[in-house]
């Protein structure tokens, strides 16, 4: 018989010529059976090794087998130019070809092949050593096949196309490995009414991302599980792996097939089967190429029939932007809408999650820590959503406390440093006879004996603590695995077992975990400067928050009140001679943090007014130094530069198709990474009118949609608009103090005839800031000189001007 590749399948002609590179290597003087048998059980992914698996035997036994007969057949060194295939060899090849005849199948697979090599007598010999008959493997291959013709090339794909392509949720809540699902007992309870219908029996998750989508389904998969479902519903939740099923599908009708596959095997389990797609929206246009169909066409029509029951998870935008689109597609399923869940239920969501987390990472979460997890998240990280996000400052928290247990601590650390200097100092040093380095020697040994004296307790310390935590973690491990098989033994009905666990095993354990977490709780406070800490508190979510955000981790504990009970002082030392502006601006801040203000508006909005030089952008920098501990937290925007309607664009970014898409909106890209600022508009009134209708509901709802429809949030900025307006009625009353902090009816008028009133009414406050006085001056001097002086301390150089200079200087420059 001659070999024509076109007789066989991919995997097959793979496997021959991976044979031949093998019996090359092995320096083999002709290509045998053994070689291929080699080859198709080395394959991680290959069908040889899933029917060893199948048919419980050790896929290494069987290749040891293999091996040992490989390892008896006779080399030539050096090898010959080109091997050929044995009569044995070609024998097994011609008997798979007539297998696959007699099965009606277009090709000769990998299965034809592994039951034909069963005609070699080698082969036989090193699979029935370990056990794996004949019979044995046609039983499997048949299990496998399922009644499937071999119709194409890559028909080894379509085999178990479920367990390839799919994950069985179900077998996952059985094992223990789905975290549990606090509430969302609503959205569970309308899946299942979906399910249970006769027609379009198809739910589809729609929420943001990180609501919970997924969490649901596998809440459903625990429900089954735990036969708290319908009798109706079927007992199989799978979930369908798009990429894996698009990934490697090269040839025009390989996707449609594989994916067709999958389809059978749902439909020939009778309804035994809930198919769950993640990200539903993909499955438009997946797969699809010239002459080719898309995914979703094949869905149709057993979607419509109800012979499949499906369910999708996919976000509101994504909906809209795909599946709507597609009203065929789109009438199969029935919408449950799945909302993002309050602070309250987002505690309750962390404490459910609680023991999980504490038992993966050896650590005790504090019940202070989730609250303060789920509020300042709710808080301050607002272009994610609830749960996601609080579960992800946890995970971090955890694993940060985690990461410090396992190494070694920073005291301990320093002094070993240190330790191995002066040893690399004190080997030098003995090479020398001079008296300064003896001198010196001894100097470094007897440091070197005081940070060993002091090592010593601390090593054995950090020793003894690390010992503690370990024992806690393998506990609370141990107290998981218990619950795990205790809930399968219940499945089981295994009553004797139940009772054992519930009423010995489990209360033991818990009753030791209680102990030793008692034990290093009161070690803790008898000593108070602990080299290990494996609680998660408060302060730990802080840090991440901090890292996360950007925000100073004082801002976000309470120290915060100290802080801004004291902002009109330090605004004030800061800010000469506007005391009115001060005051104005600090008590709309403090209206704003006390809650007091309309929420989801920026923190303070105000027009400040006034001649150049006054202390406008001073008072503005001093502002985000003190909110905000930089004054790089403040983002000026030379209005300018927007004198034209169309520099709108400037600042939110070009719509699309317009060049400039691409780079976002100077404004809005710079919240977006910095969300805690100060935002100054410099010379306000220059802006095209077009600018301040922006603005407004920047003032009013404290967001803002950019170009490419991304909201920016402006809720944690303070907006500061410069303005010049009526500034030459300012300079006419100087010296007047009774003038201070009110604005003259002409600069009023001014100011109503130049913005609109629905602008004005949405400011905070309009501040008036007073040209200064000949003293006011003389203080600004002082401050700028302590500044300079500061500057000049670096290059060690001192500066100093008598009171009699400044005032010769101030007499001479003085022009308000």
């Amino acid at each position: 018989m001659s070999y024509s590749p076109e007789d066989f399948t991919d995997q097959s002609n793979k496997a021959i010529a991976q044979a031949l590179e093998y019996a090359q290597e092995q320096k083999h003087i002709e290509l045998v059976p053994l070689h291929l048998a080699h080859v198709l059980i080395e394959d991680e992914q290959g069908l040889a090794r899933q029917l060893i698996k199948k048919a419980e035997f050790n896929v290494q036994e069987v290749q040891e087998a293999v091996d040992l007969k490989l390892k008896k057949l006779s080399k030539q060194d050096p090898p010959p130019s080109k091997i050929y295939p044995n009569s044995s060899f070609m024998n097994v090849l011609k008997q798979a070809k007539k297998l696959s005849k007699q099965q009606k199948d277009s090709h000769t697979a990998i299965d034809h092949i592994l039951a034909a090599l069963y005609e070699d007598s080698d082969t036989t010999s090193a699979f029935v050593s370990v056990g794996l008959s004949k019979k044995r493997m046609e039983e499997v291959i048949k299990q496998i096949r399922q009644n499937k013709n071999v119709t194409s090339a890559s028909a080894e794909q379509t085999y178990q196309a479920l367990e390839k392509y799919g994950h069985d949720l179900v077998g996952d809540a059985e094992a223990g490995k789905l975290d549990p699902v606090i509430g969302r007992d609503q959205e569970i309870r309308r899946c299942i009414q979906v399910l249970s219908r006769r027609t379009k029996n198809n739910p589809v998750l729609i929420g943001e991302p990180g609501v919970g989508k997924t969490a649901i389904v596998e809440g459903l998969a625990q429900r089954i599980v735990h036969q708290d479902v319908p009798d109706t519903l079927p007992r199989r939740l799978i979930a369908l792996d798009m990429g894996a099923l698009v990934a490697g599908a090269s040839h025009r009708g390989e996707f449609e097939e594989r994916l067709k596959s999958v389809l059978k095997e749902i439909q020939s389990s009778n309804g035994g089967i809930i198919l769950f797609i993640d990200e539903i929206h993909l499955v438009l246009g997946a797969g699809k190429a010239e002459g080719a169909m898309d995914a979703a066409n094949l869905l149709k029509p057993m979607l419509a029939r109800g012979e499949l029951r499906c369910i999708g998870a996919t976000t509101l935008d994504e909906y809209r932007k795909y599946i709507e689109k597609d009203p065929a597609f789109e009438r199969r399923f029935q919408q449950v809408l799945v909302k993002e869940p309050s602070v309250a239920d987002c505690v309750s969501i962390l404490r459910g999650l609680k023991d999980r987390y504490e038992s993966h990472f050896g650590v005790r979460i504090l019940d202070s820590a989730l609250v303060i997890a789920a509020q300042l998240s709710n808080r301050y990280i607002t272009n994610r959503f609830l749960p996601d996000k609080a579960i992800d400052l946890i995970d971090e928290a955890c694993a940060s406390i985690r990461v410090q247990l396992d190494s070694q601590p920073e005291i301990i650390d320093q002094l070993e440093r240190r330790e191995l200097q002066l040893d690399v100092e004190a080997t030098a040093l003995s090479q020398e006879k001079d008296d300064a380095s003896k001198q010196r020697l001894k100097q470094v040994k007897e440091e070197l004996a005081k940070i060993r004296e002091e090592l010593k307790p601390l090593k054995l310390r950090h020793k003894a603590e690390k010992e503690r935590v370990d024992e806690l973690r393998k506990l609370k491990q141990k107290l998981e695995n218990l619950h795990v098989k205790m809930a399968q033994a219940e499945r089981e009905k295994n009553l004797a077992l139940v009772a054992d666990m519930k009423y010995g095993a489990i209360p033991d354990l818990e009753k030791k975990i209680a102990e030793t977490e008692y034990r290093i709780t009161e070690e803790n406070k008898q000593q108070q400067d602990r080299l290990l800490t494996e609680v998660v508190g408060p302060n730990a979510i802080a840090e991440i928050v901090s890292r996360w955000t950007g925000i100073p981790v004082s801002r976000l504990s309470q120290t915060e009140r100290d802080r801004l009970l004291k902002l009109s002082e330090h605004l004030h030392k800061r800010v000469i001679g506007q005391d009115d502006a001060v005051d104005s601006v600090a008590e709309a801040v403090l209206r704003s943090r006390a809650g007091l203000s309309r929420q989801n508006q920026p923190i303070g909005s105000f027009l400040f007014l006034g001649p150049t030089g006054v202390g406008k952008t001073e008072l503005a920098k001093t502002l985000a130094l003190e909110l905000f501990d930089s004054t790089k937290s403040m983002i000026r925007i030379d209005m300018s530069e927007y004198t034209e309607s169309h520099s709108v664009a400037r600042l939110i970014g070009a719509p699309p198709g317009y060049v400039g898409f691409e780079q976002g909106g100077q404004l809005t890209e710079a919240i977006r990474r910095q969300p805690y600022s100060v935002i100054l508009f410099d010379e306000v009134e220059k802006a095209h009118p077009q600018i301040w209708n922006t603005l407004l509901q920047v003032l009013d709802d404290g967001r803002l949609t950019d170009g490419k429809g991304r909201t920016v949030d402006f809720t944690n900025t303070i907006i500061v608009l410069t303005s010049n307006i009526g500034a030459q009625y300012m300079l006419e009353d100087v010296e007047n103090p009774s003038s201070t902090g009110k604005l003259s009816q002409p600069i009023k008028d001014r100011v109503r005839l130049h913005f609109r009133p629905e602008f004005l009414n949405r400011l905070d406050d309009i501040v008036f800031f007073q040209p200064l006085s000949f003293n006011q001056l003389s203080s600004i001097v002082h401050l700028q000189l302590q500044s300079l002086e500061e500057r000049l301390k670096e290059q060690d150089i001192s500066v100093s001007l008598t009171d009699k200079a400044i005032q010769s200087t101030l007499k001479k420059s003085y022009n308000p």
